[in-house]
């Protein structure tokens, strides 16, 4: 790490999978990130550049004001954060995530308007917002995991 680099500390909120492809992920208190593949017992992981998808909580509360009630999870994401601008980082930026790491591969996604939050609403937040990322480094991550990137 460059001695100029400043060092972003953020906060898992959630932690959510899915053993189906196309139904809301449910938040466990754990899981393990493992390299190649994603987060072990989730229906989305495979060895592909979308292995992991992040929303941050900051997101979800924009689409909570226009007055849907959202838990995290329901756009599918496997981690909710807060503190950290996810949309905004680079391709290629590393997440700290305790032992774990992750490496941004995409920011946003082709939303296909069916999802049951753009009908409610007419917005979904996860096709701007939402990031995509591959495991570089595994390990086990909770509510309580220390997080960080470098700017």
């Amino acid at each position: 790490m460059p001695e100029s680099a400043e060092i972003c500390n953020f906060q898992i909120v959630s932690i959510n999978i899915s053993t189906e492809v196309g139904v809301r992920k449910q938040p466990v208190a754990k899981a393990f990130l493992r390299i190649d593949h994603g987060i072990d017992g989730d229906a989305h992981a495979r060895n592909w550049h979308r292995q992991i998808s992040l929303l941050a909580d900051e997101d979800i509360e924009a689409m909570r004001n226009k007055g849907v009630d959202l838990d995290p999870g329901i756009f599918a994401e496997n981690i909710t954060t807060r503190g950290v601008p996810l949309s905004t980082l680079p391709v290629g930026t590393r997440l700290v995530l305790g032992d774990a790491e992750l490496e941004v591969t995409q920011i946003g996604k082709e939303c296909h308007h069916g999802c049951a939050i753009y009908q409610a609403v007419g917005d979904c937040v996860m096709p701007r917002k939402g990031i995509f990322a591959k495991v570089v480094k595994e390990g086990w991550v909770s509510h309580e995991t220390s997080c960080h990137y470098c700017l």
